[in-house]
């Protein structure tokens, strides 16, 4: 075991290749060409974020047009909620068209289908219009948050993974800074509404465009045997010293890859194996987790819970969301620094307890709202809320998500977790209105706050730390945590010690 293990720190990108050659670290904003790929791939976050927080504003304005919305919170909700039912099918088919056609043309795909749906939006007649427009939107968001990442993540050095798998975060609540801005920008213009929701067409259009003109992941392009395409791609991340080290060790990889037979995995696949089981548990409870913490309850409904928390004006409730939004996208820029830097676990941990104390605060001034003095400490509350869970579990679930699968496995997992983000997000958004009108803000916040003691209790018991771990140390994490260190160790001839040795051989 000791060979082995001295061969897995041995790879490329691992700790111990890195402290044994520090010259070839990579930082951040050393190459342009990656921060290129991650930055349009990110367009795809841009978009997510953008819907995310421009239906908070334009509602306010299609309750004005339409007085069947105006009457009905269902038909409020289901304008909020059907995005997202889209996303749910465009996340549970995004993983298969990853794996099948490749991680670009998934992003291809899914930005013709938000395009059409933009523009159904802004000519809606009716709400029924609108509501197939938004789920046509929604398709194309899910198809996207499954595709960016990934894409991100196998472009990436393994040292600077997480903050560039964070840009597409980053761009997440740059969409939703955007969008407020933006619905500022069309509360004084004929068809207000119309505008906030079309113009969302323009930078799918935008990635469309220069996504025709960037490369596939190079990680697919060698499980699909097209190593040339691959060496291209490559040879612009890496610098000469280290480029042959990734081949070999790419090439290699791929070959146990190819020896597994997995090519077509199906859902059951990842049910069958313990390891696999124990990943998908971790990056599904985290996308969970993510979500019934109350992030896009505050996103989705942020003007509303001003105006609940008593300030009545449209414009003036806009302006504080824009301020709200404002604090999320520079909660994301220190997320990419710390993400590296204090590792995702921790990260995630801090964040939790802050939303959590945020959530108590948000809880006992609405429990008071007949109060004017209350009315700033709801502000205060949405405020620090943003800013604790904006730079961790923000990130965190996304970027593990993008790392802790096995190729064969990476593109169904990845799919599968984003769904059970987006079903998460549909439970939610489609009940925040509802239950608050029942039980009251001040308990709806109050269980949202309980909902974050739990995920705190699941980061803490099942969630490793993967800061700075090459895809196939995180690999031996799960199969350690499954059958132990001495099942590895009796088994040093499995397919991982195989590629590890095959990799150290060629050296």
């Amino acid at each position: 075991m000791t060979n082995s293990a001295s061969t897995v720190q041995s790879m490329p990108g691992s700790s111990g290749y890195l402290d044994l050659y520090p010259e070839r670290k990579m930082s951040f904003f050393e190459n342009p060409y990656i921060l290129g790929l991650a930055a349009v791939a990110g367009i795809g976050g841009l978009l997510f974020g953008y819907d995310t927080g421009v239906i908070s504003g334009a509602l306010l304005y299609i309750k004005d047009d339409f007085k069947e919305v105006r009457e009905s919170n269902i038909l409020q909700e289901t304008i909020v909620s059907m995005a997202i039912a889209g996303a749910i099918v465009g996340a549970a088919t995004g993983g298969w068209i990853n794996d099948t056609y490749g991680r670009k043309k998934a992003t291809l795909i899914a930005d013709v289908i938000f395009i059409i749906g933009a523009i159904a939006m802004a000519v809606a007649p009716d709400p029924y219009i609108l509501i197939i427009g938004r789920l046509l939107v929604g398709l194309g968001v899910g198809i996207a948050s499954v595709t960016a990442p990934v894409y991100i993540a196998e472009a990436s050095p393994s040292e600077i993974r997480g903050s560039l798998v964070s840009t597409n975060t980053l761009m997440i609540t740059a969409g939703q800074f955007l969008s407020y801005i933006v619905n500022l920008a069309f509360t004084r213009v004929p068809g207000t509404w119309r505008w906030m929701l079309g113009v969302s067409a323009v930078p799918a259009l935008v990635q469309f465009i220069l996504m025709l003109f960037l490369p596939e992941s190079p990680r697919w392009l060698f499980i699909k045997n097209r190593k040339h395409e691959a060496v291209r791609v490559i040879s612009n991340i890496y610098d000469l010293a280290r480029l042959q080290d990734e081949l070999d060790f790419l090439s290699a990889e791929t070959e146990v890859e190819r020896q597994k037979n997995n090519k077509n995995v199906k859902i059951g696949d990842v049910f069958k194996s313990k390891e696999i089981r124990l990943a998908f548990m971790v990056g599904a409870g985290l996308m969970l987790f993510q979500q019934f913490v109350g992030i896009n309850t505050v996103m989705y409904y942020s003007p509303t819970i001003v105006q609940m928390a008593g300030f009545q004006s449209n414009e003036l409730a806009l302006q504080i969301s824009l301020f709200v939004a404002a604090m999320n996208a520079a909660g994301s820029v220190i997320g990419i620094y710390l993400i590296d830097y204090s590792g995702r676990k921790k990260l995630a941990l801090c964040s939790l307890g802050g939303v959590f104390a945020s959530l108590l605060l948000l809880s006992i001034s609405f429990s008071n709202s007949n109060s004017n003095s209350y009315s700033w400490v709801a502000v205060l509350g949405l405020i620090l809320y943003i800013a604790f869970f904006s730079p961790g579990m923000g990130p965190v679930p996304w970027t593990m998500n993008s790392e802790i699968y096995p190729e064969e496995y990476r593109g169904i997992c990845g799919g599968m977790s984003a769904t059970v983000c987006w079903v998460s997000n549909l439970i939610v958004s489609q009940t925040f209105l509802s239950i608050a009108e029942a039980l009251g803000t001040g308990t709806t916040f109050l269980i949202l706050a309980g909902m974050t003691v739990i995920a705190f209790i699941f980061v803490v018991v099942y969630v490793p730390e993967t800061k700075g771990l090459t895809f196939n140390e995180v690999e031996l994490i799960w199969k350690e945590r499954a059958w132990g260190t001495t099942h590895i160790k009796n088994n040093s001839d499995s397919d991982s010690i195989n590629l590890l040795r095959s990799n150290n051989d060629q050296s």
